[in-house]
């Protein structure tokens, strides 16, 4: 009988999906497929967060507990009560994703379950995942293989025997070893015992292809010695799971070449970014792509105007033909628009023959999800000087409307208004929107951000910097202070911030890209001086370096 063939038409189905060792951007596009049209989501804790952000909002998840928790609570289910979650959902005509680390046939130890699914004829697939005997060495910076063609053996420590330690011992194959961190030492030893050289090249790996990834560089006599100089043994975290490759392609000085992860310029550096997560989700791709971890906190909350009549005299007048050009200078003067459209049953036809001014690529891409391609975006500078610079004169002969609509926030600046009856035009300024102080992050987040638990905190206005403070308190003095600009880093200043950092340019791109640099200078500079590359919360006082799992 095929196994996958159905044979209970009332029956759900089964994808076991590989979520592999931790990097979500490792996520195969087939399982991004299956996770998009799951009823019910049964996920390892370890790669809970990274699968649910691509599931639907409605999907069942019976285990909640998730890696980043400080513990993983006892009642976790075993792998038994797993499977019978998982059938039990299979039966009620669910689909079913039983997400697993790494591979589900390498690492998942999910045979129990795919065989209750065929012993019941319930249809089930399996989407392979990125195995972390193969992932994490290749976050490392070291090859298993290469053009000498040596063998890999692969070992889980945990169930080796005798017979597989001494085939090992007594061959020169890369050995890819699973194990965890403080019996890594054991498993060396066992290795020695069996025949290989002390002095044989040897890699630790913790956390792979995570931003707490860390990676030491030993030989098998040498790795306890190492771990310990490292302070990282003795310790609690001795159980988390590690991946050790022992051969000659895990040379220090070959790893030194090809560690391209860990040598970010911004690794694993928690950086605050003071804006909402829609407003920050191309600035945190931009930190991630550096190695750093974002983490959003709106400092601002945006509300109706208080009179809102104004706002729908100027909407109507869009649609009976009162304005020659409408220009945005935010994100949420066209979530505004947008929504104020939305209320009168319009969409963006409303639009037709309107001239469309944006201040920035991200006003204009929020312009483009509404339906309108702006006509005008600055050449240069993205604000309202550089709009301007870019806005043609009023001509009588080509304009036949002489008046422009500017939605805009209560406290925006007169530059733009001032500029635009500069060139002959009619301005109907008009407040779309409120903004006022957001409320105070979690106390965690608050905690973090006075106590040093900060990296960097990235200030793009200085309505930014007072609001932060305001809500949050001020930064610790070992947190790196970046600033889009002169005015910004003034503010910051005068509130007793030291700043490290300056956009070249009043761009949150050319403000990300030179936190980058910074931290690549840093870097550099301990590796120089032959000390070790840490991050500037580990000089806090009382931190100090801990692998977390």
């Amino acid at each position: 009988m095929n196994p996958t063939a159905p044979n209970h038409s009332a029956s759900g189905q089964v994808t076991f999906l590989g979520a592999g060792p931790g990097d979500p951007g490792l996520l195969t596009l087939r399982a991004v497929e299956a996770l998009a049209s799951a009823d019910v989501l049964i996920a390892d804790p370890q790669v809970l967060d990274v699968v649910r952000v691509h599931a639907r909002a409605q999907v069942d998840t019976p285990l909640q507990a998730s890696a980043d928790e400080a513990s993983i609570p006892a009642d976790i289910p075993t792998l038994r009560d797993t499977a019978n979650l998982v059938m039990a959902a299979a039966r009620a005509g669910k689909r079913v994703v039983r997400a697993v680390t790494g591979d589900p046939g390498l690492d998942g130890n999910v045979a129990e379950e795919m065989l209750a699914c065929a012993s019941e004829g319930i249809v089930f697939e399996v989407v392979p995942g990125i195995a972390a005997a193969v992932g994490v060495p290749a976050y490392a910076g070291v090859p298993l293989r290469d053009a000498e063609g040596t063998d890999v053996r692969f070992v889980d420590a945990r169930t080796a025997d005798d017979r597989c330690w001494t085939e090992l011992g007594t061959s020169d194959a890369t050995a890819v070893v699973s194990t965890t961190l403080d019996a890594v030492a054991a498993a060396a030893g066992e290795l020695v015992s069996a025949g290989r050289k002390p002095d044989t090249p040897l890699t630790v790996t913790v956390a792979g292809t995570t931003t707490r990834q860390r990676t030491w560089t030993a030989t098998l006599g040498s790795v306890a010695q190492v771990l310990k100089a490292a302070k990282v043994l003795p310790s609690p975290d001795g159980g988390q799971p590690v991946i050790a490759v022992v051969g000659e392609r895990s040379a220090a000085a070959q790893r030194d070449r090809l560690s391209w992860f860990e040598s970010k310029p911004l690794f694993g550096w928690r950086v605050l970014v003071p804006r909402t997560k829609e407003q920050a989700a191309s600035l945190s791709d931009q930190l991630v792509s550096y190695g750093a971890v974002p983490h959003e906190v709106p400092t601002i909350a945006v509300e109706p105007p208080r009179t809102p009549q104004q706002m729908e005299r100027a909407v109507k007048g869009l649609v009976t033909g009162r304005y020659e050009w409408i220009a945005f200078t935010s994100v949420n003067a066209v979530k505004a628009v947008r929504e104020k459209f939305e209320e009168y049953g319009l969409d963006a036809r409303a639009f037709a023959g309107i001239k469309v001014a944006a201040v920035g690529e991200q006003t204009a891409k929020a312009l483009v999800a509404f339906g309108v391609k702006p006509d005008l975006v600055p050449s240069g500078e993205q604000s309202a000087a550089g709009l301007l610079e870019d806005w043609p004169p009023y001509d009588p002969v080509f304009d036949p409307i002489d008046r422009v609509f500017l939605p805009r926030a209560d406290i925006a600046t007169e530059t733009l208004v001032a500029g635009l009856i500069e060139l002959g035009w009619e301005v109907d300024d008009v407040t779309a929107y409120r903004t006022v102080r957001a409320s105070p992050p979690p106390a965690e987040t608050r905690e973090a951000i006075k106590g040093g638990g900060f990296d960097a905190v990235l200030f793009t206005s200085s309505s930014t910097v007072r609001n932060l403070v305001g809500i949050a308190g001020k930064p610790h003095n070992v947190t790196v202070i970046a600033c889009i600009g002169p005015a910004t880093a003034k503010t910051a200043e005068e509130h007793g911030l030291r700043v490290d950092v300056m956009s070249p340019e009043p761009s949150v791109h050319k403000l990300a890209e030179a936190l980058a640099d910074f931290g690549a200078a840093r870097r550099d500079a301990a590796l120089e001086a032959g000390d070790p590359v840490t991050r500037p919360s580990e000089r806090r006082p009382g931190s100090r370096r801990r692998a977390r799992s």
